[in-house]
């Protein structure tokens, strides 16, 4: 049953507001539909059609705050023009959405006009491209930069096409790195997840460092740590977006031993440092350093296989590791791009979250061993259009959904493990120029009556091999 809300605006500002949002339209969800239409030059109407009350709902909140923002920023502009007097809001500020329903302190007070400048907008996690929160932030803010930190996210920033620039370490290292105003934007697979990770952040920062949070979740800007100049620029951020301000306190991670990792959710897969290690039975899932490696103190149902891989690392920091529950992406990738027909071939070993410091311009192929670590590289390597040979085991927990690249080959490995099996393909790869077909070819062969195939090689591989045969 399809659900249809329509608002009516009247504002000496209608027209100008219409224009920042014809945009915007063309990036509306599969659920829903939206029409923004201009009645006169004081009026203008918001449309929006979904397939359910949930969607409707999520269509409405984000349409009334970019209205709210609109006129907002029509209010700083004409402020700034007129000598920076008290913006106003053309909209009015009943339209404010969320008014009232979440608890925190509302955005408001003075608006630092130099805080309009030199903004850098740091990004973790996929989801926030996948759900269209980088473009919207980046047209009402207009920051300098936009820094990618992590790797699913950089997959998504680089399908979204977005001037971006990536940096692979985590977020609390590179935004103690920037000069200047800074915000993280995050969107947690649950609003308390979302709180949780800011915090994590927060806490790894130099004491007494501010963090100035845009959690997409739940349309909060958190203030961790704050201080004047960083309360005045969260101010400017909330009311730019129509975000909640909330102010709080992180706590700093305690010492020892023992890890937390919060916020999970019970049947999903648990990582250290890209291995997944098990599924979560409780919220919190407690760790620690044990004799021979890391051990399940509570909240974990283990998986020795993953804790086997995590120890053949070596020594893991686990206090500073990197930590997390859940899928790596949870949306599908875009297929695009190609990869040379003769080239170079990468061998990823276990560890999925590595792809991109192996990939050159000349790799025509990855050889990824490992059940999780082939949903991975299938999913990064889909957009690059470049093949991957997986070699699995059965094994697989679910970290990104998604296609393989044309040309990939997934080989289920039925005597022994994809470990071993692994070993002996690695072994076949040289650091020589190869054709991917040929080079494929040998590792079928070499498997022969070892495996299954459970995706299919294109037409051009099921040729050569019938050539061999």
């Amino acid at each position: 049953m399809r659900h249809t809300a329509v608002f009516t605006f009247t504002s000496p500002a209608a027209r100008e507001i219409y224009r920042s949002l014809s945009p915007e339209m063309s990036e509306t969800g599969q659920r829903s539909e939206v029409r923004v239409t201009l009645q006169g030059e004081d009026r203008f109407v918001l449309s929006v059609t979904a397939d359910d009350i949930s969607s409707l709902r999520a269509a409405l909140n984000m349409w009334l705050r970019l209205i709210s923002v609109a006129g907002e920023m029509l209010g700083i502009a004409e402020a700034r023009d007129e000598g920076g007097r008290s913006p106003r809001t053309p909209c009015g500020e009943g339209m404010r959405p969320g008014r009232g329903r979440r608890r925190g302190r509302k955005a408001g007070g003075r608006v630092p006009t130099a805080s309009l400048a030199d903004i850098v907008m740091v990004v973790h996690g996929p989801e926030a491209f996948d759900e269209g929160d980088v473009t919207r932030l980046r047209a009402m803010v207009s920051p300098r930069e936009t820094v990618v930190a992590g790797v699913m996210a950089r997959t998504a920033a680089e399908e979204s096409a977005l001037p971006v620039t990536f940096d692979e370490r985590p977020p609390s290292r590179v935004i103690r790195e920037i000069r200047g105003k800074v915000f993280l934007v995050n969107r947690g697979k649950t609003p308390e997840s979302g709180r949780i990770f800011g915090e994590i952040v927060a806490s790894r920062l130099p004491a007494g460092d501010p963090l100035v949070q845009a959690e997409c979740s739940s349309g909060t800007v958190y203030l961790w740590n704050g201080s004047d100049p960083a309360r005045d620029f969260a101010r400017l951020l909330a009311g730019w977006t129509g975000f909640v301000l909330e102010e709080l306190k992180a706590r700093m991670p305690a010492g020892g031993a023992e890890r937390k990792i919060r916020g999970c959710i019970p049947g999903e897969a648990v990582l250290v440092e890209g291995i997944v290690i098990g599924m979560a039975t409780a919220e919190t899932v407690v760790l620690r350093q044990g004799p021979g490696g890391i051990e399940p103190v509570s909240g974990l149902r283990p998986k020795a296989h993953g804790l086997e891989k995590l120890a053949r690392l070596g020594a893991v920091d686990l206090p500073r590791a990197w930590c997390k529950s859940g899928p790596l992406r949870r949306g599908s990738p875009r297929r695009g791009g190609s990869a040379p027909a003769i080239g170079r071939i990468a061998v990823i070993d276990h560890c999925g979250h590595d792809l991109y410091r192996s990939l050159t311009p000349v790799t025509c192929g990855v050889l990824a061993i490992g059940d999780d670590t082939t949903a991975v590289c299938g999913h990064i390597c889909l957009h690059r259009g470049i093949p991957v040979f997986g070699v699995v085991d059965g094994d697989l927990d679910g970290l990104v959904v998604g296609d393989f690249p044309t040309g990939s080959v997934i080989a289920e490995v039925r005597d022994g493990t994809d470990d071993q099996a692994g070993r002996e393909l690695a072994a076949l790869v040289q650091d020589i120029p190869v054709t991917w077909s040929d080079w494929v070819a040998r590792a079928l062969a070499s498997l022969k009556g070892r495996c299954r195939i459970i995706h299919p090689p294109s037409p051009g591989l099921v040729e050569s091999r019938r050539g061999k045969r």
